[in-house]
C-alpha cells in the first residue's frame, strides 16, 4: 500500500445546514449561483440560499442540463467575466456540480475550455467553488473529478484536478423531498457501481478499503431492499452519505480500480442520451460475466461478504441485477432507444479516445466490449 490521500472539502451534513455556507464565503466575494431546471425554487432550497446570501453580492445562472455540456457552461463564463465573479456556488446534483467544475477552471483559461476536458491542457487554477447538494449520486460534491459533454461531437469525457475540489459541500437530506423515483434510483445505482469499480478488481492487501467498500455495498443493498421506504428522511439521508463516501477518494486510495463500465456507459449516454446510471446498470452485469474469470476472486469475496453467497459467481451477478430491478431500472439495452449502430458507435467512440483497452489490467479490449454489448442487447 502506497498512496497520498487528501480531501480538502468541508462537509456540512444534516437538516438546516444551508445557512452554514456563510462560514465559508467571505462577504467581499462576488458569487454566481448555478443550478439546473429550477426545481430548487419548488422545494425551498432557492429561498434558503437567497436568505443565506442576503448580505452578499450574487448573481445566478440556471439551465444546466443532465450530462452538462460545455456549450451551456460557456454561456456562464460570460457572466463570470462581465460580473467579475470570484466564487461559484453550485446548487444541484452531479450534473450541476460537474458543470461548475468545468466553469471555474475554463473561466480562467485563455483557450478552448474543452482542452481541459480532453487532456490537451491541465487545470492550473480555478475560481473557488462551493456546493449545496440536492441529488445524491456521483460524489462530485467532495472530489476533484468532473464529466462533461460536447454536444457538437457527441463526446463525453472525464477530467480531474486537485484544483476542482469544492471548498465545502452542504448535504441536507431535506433538499431531496422533490426527487422522483427515477432520480432516487439513478442515485442508488450510481453509488453502487462507483463502489464496485474500486472493489471488483483483483485481491489487494488493504483490509480498510475492502472492508469499507463492503460496508457501503451492504448499505446500498439495504436501501434497494427497503425501496418502499424511499420517501422517508432516514432512507434519503443514508443514500446521501453512502453516495458521498462511494466516490470521495477514500476506498480507492492505494488499490486497483476498473472504471470500464463507466467508459462504456459514457459512450451510450453520448450517442443515445441514456441516463448515466442506467448505462451502468446495462453494462455492469454483462461486463462481469465476460470478465468473470479475471475477477473471480473479488466476485467471490463480494458474494461471501455482501450477499452471503459462497463460490457462485453467476449468483452474485444475478443479485446485482436484482438490485437494479428492485429500483425499477432495466438491464436490457433493448428497453432503451438505440439503433443498429450502437455497438459500432460505442467501440469507435472508445477507439477515437484512445481507450482500446480498459479495466484494471487493460484486459477489456474492443472485442470484449463488443461481446459485452452483444450480451446487453440479447440480455444473456
Amino acid at each position: 500500500m502506497k498512496f497520498t490521500y487528501h480531501n480538502p472539502t468541508a462537509i456540512e451534513f444534516g437538516e438546516g445546514k444551508i445557512y452554514s455556507i456563510t462560514k465559508y464565503i467571505d462577504k467581499s466575494k462576488r458569487i454566481l449561483v448555478v443550478y439546473g431546471g429550477g426545481s430548487i425554487k419548488g422545494n425551498g432550497v432557492y429561498d434558503q440560499v437567497d436568505g443565506a446570501l442576503e448580505e452578499y453580492t450574487w448573481f445566478e445562472f440556471s439551465g444546466v442540463e443532465p450530462n452538462p455540456s460545455i456549450e451551456t457552461m460557456n454561456k456562464a463564463i460570460q457572466i463570470i467575466k462581465e460580473k467579475k465573479i470570484d466564487f461559484v456556488l453550485a446548487v444541484g446534483g452531479g450534473s450541476v456540480i460537474d458543470g461548475c467544475k468545468y466553469l471555474v477552471s475554463a473561466a480562467l483559461y485563455d483557450g478552448d475550455g474543452w482542452d481541459l476536458v480532453d487532456g490537451t491542457q491541465q487545470v492550473k487554477k480555478a475560481i473557488d467553488l462551493g456546493v449545496i447538494l440536492t441529488l445524491p449520486a456521483t460524489g462530485s460534491e467532495s472530489n476533484g473529478g468532473s464529466v462533461m459533454t460536447k454536444k457538437k461531437t457527441k463526446e463525453k469525457r472525464a477530467f480531474m484536478s486537485p484544483h476542482l475540489y469544492p471548498k465545502f459541500a452542504v448535504l441536507d437530506p431535506l433538499t431531496m423531498i422533490t426527487l422522483d423515483d427515477r432520480q432516487l434510483a439513478n442515485g442508488l445505482v450510481d453509488a453502487f457501481v462507483h463502489t464496485c469499480e474500486q472493489y471488483i478488481t483483483y485481491p489487494n492487501t488493504s483490509l480498510v478499503n475492502d472492508g469499507y467498500a463492503e460496508t457501503l455495498l451492504k448499505g446500498l443493498v439495504a436501501l434497494a431492499d427497503s425501496w418502499d421506504r424511499r420517501s422517508e428522511t432516514v432512507w434519503q439521508e443514508n443514500l446521501m452519505w453512502l453516495a458521498n463516501q462511494a466516490l470521495n477518494g477514500l476506498i480507492g486510495a492505494g488499490v486497483p480500480q476498473d472504471w470500464a463500465t463507466h467508459m462504456i456507459g459514457h459512450e451510450l449516454t453520448a450517442f443515445y442520451g441514456i441516463d448515466h446510471a442506467r448505462t451502468l446498470a446495462i453494462v455492469q452485469p454483462q461486463l462481469l460475466r465476460v470478465m468473470q474469470k479475471e475477477k473471480a476472486e473479488k466476485i467471490a469475496l463480494m458474494g461471501q461478504n455482501v450477499f452471503g453467497i459462497a463460490n457462485d459467481s453467476e449468483a452474485v451477478i444475478v443479485e446485482i441485477e436484482n438490485i437494479f430491478k428492485k429500483v425499477g431500472i432495466s438491464t436490457n439495452l433493448n428497453d432503451y432507444e438505440i439503433d443498429n449502430k450502437v455497438i459500432a458507435n460505442v467501440t469507435n467512440g472508445l477507439k477515437e479516445k484512445n481507450m482500446s483497452t480498459l479495466g484494471e489490467k487493460g484486459e477489456i479490449t474492443l472485442k470484449k466490449v463488443t461481446e459485452i454489448l452483444t450480451k446487453t442487447i440479447k440480455n444473456l
